[in-house]
């Protein structure tokens, strides 16, 4: 359970300083939705924000030096926006649900004497019911520092005053995440269920081609970045609850354009294919043979019905590839899919009026360059033209279509 209600990022690539949603700093803002659009023209920024996702998920798994140049990022030098003086940073503003304190997270990476790129400071921070500012329970400079035990009000004040069980801290590899190391420790609880939520982060690829490769017989839970196993994942629903992965099936294909039916076929080598049976035909289609469109709509729908959902999801343009129709649909389904609790998250960028038609303004972000080069972003509803446009009827994406964003200040 939880979700982020706002993120700053500052000196990543394009994002020299944005602030999307509620943050320690910023109380006044409203806090981030279940669902978040990021529209903006080519070049504005949009990959630039999915990559920063992509590269926080990088740092937990392999480490801040390997993530630089993971995924073809190129190392420290060409993500750190150019002229910056400061480190690159992240602060993540998170609630595990709707009764317990928010959490803030703070990363700094910046390079070392040597050269190479290393965490100079990681913070944790939740505020303390009836009291004033939050409690520090984890601080990490260059590795040292210290945390607190337990899963209470434990904490350091900024004046110095401590409560809890305060523990020090000395890191071996000043290039791996604390939160990595002291949440693999079951007496810092807090830490553990925060870096479990980030574990649980989903940035989708979705590759067509790759989903058409033939698997092992391996039941697997979860679609991989780029989908290659998605007939895995169907096998591993068929296993855990037969019935109810039909009654998915039954729901999925409703949805997916010219398909009567899909089924799955389970071959002696313990391998499941699935067979989609398309209007006009007698005889049915695996999933090799099907469209580019019909395979990423599939693998969306079976994204949103996981028995237990990745609690971030981002993907970036689910627009490609498919028919302008389809988009309105889609989004309503995700929409619908997230809900207003707190287990579920998507964020999305995308260059479709059409998907963006079906979002209200609050759940819409758009990112524009300023003078310097580097990008803004702001709710749609912030602007006093589309709150006026919207009390009219006028749809968001036929706003942005019609480039009222290009050429209104306000």
């Amino acid at each position: 359970m939880g979700k982020i209600e706002g993120i700053k990022i500052q000196n990543y690539g394009v994002l020299k300083d944005i602030v999307l949603g509620k943050t320690r700093t910023n109380q006044r803002a409203r806090a981030l939705g279940n669902l978040v659009a990021v529209i903006g023209q080519s070049g504005n920024g949009k990959s630039t924000l999915a990559d920063a996702f992509g590269f926080i998920a990088d740092c937990l798994e392999v480490g801040v030096e390997a993530a630089c140049d993971a995924n073809n990022r190129g190392g420290f030098e060409r993500l750190i926006t150019q002229g910056a003086a400061e480190p690159i940073l992240f602060e993540l503003y998170y609630r595990e649900s709707s009764k317990t304190r928010p959490i803030t997270y703070e990363l700094e990476i910046d390079l070392d004497k040597t050269g190479r790129p290393y965490v100079k400071r990681e913070r944790l921070r939740q505020r303390v019911e009836k009291h004033g500012c939050p409690r520090t329970f984890m601080y990490l400079q260059e590795g040292a520092g210290y945390a607190f035990e337990g899963n209470d009000d434990g904490g350091q004040d900024d004046d110095g005053s401590i409560t809890g069980k305060k523990v020090e801290v000395q890191l071996s590899d000043i290039r791996r995440l604390g939160i990595v190391t002291l949440g693999a420790m079951k007496q810092y609880d807090r830490i553990e269920k925060f870096l479990n939520f980030l574990k649980s982060w989903y940035l989708c690829y979705f590759s067509p081609d790759a989903a058409r490769r033939l698997q092992n017989a391996a039941p697997q839970a979860y679609l991989d970045r780029i989908g290659s196993n998605i007939n895995n994942v169907a096998q591993y629903m068929y296993r855990e609850n037969k019935r109810e992965f039909e009654k998915i099936l039954h729901e999925i294909q409703s949805k997916l354009p010219g398909i009567e039916k899909i089924e799955p076929q389970k071959f002696e080598n313990g391998q499941m294919m699935l067979r989609f049976y398309e209007k006009g035909f007698e005889r049915p289609f695996y999933s090799q043979r099907m469209s580019d469109g019909t395979l990423k709509l599939f693998a969306y729908y079976l994204l949103l019905h996981e028995k237990n959902p990745r609690q971030l999801v981002f993907i970036e343009e689910p627009e490609n590839g498919l028919y302008h129709h389809y988009l309105g649909e889609l989004a309503e389904e995700m929409k619908n899919n997230v809900g207003n609790g707190f287990s579920k998250q998507l964020f999305i960028t995308t260059h479709s009026p059409f998907f963006v038609n079906a979002l209200g303004p609050d759940d819409v972000w758009v990112l524009t360059k300023n003078n310097d080069g580097c990008s803004e972003i702001r709710r749609a509803s912030d602007y006093v033209f589309v709150r006026e446009l919207a009390e009219e009827g006028v749809a968001v994406g036929d706003m942005w279509y019609s480039k009222y964003f290009e050429s209104t200040e306000e």
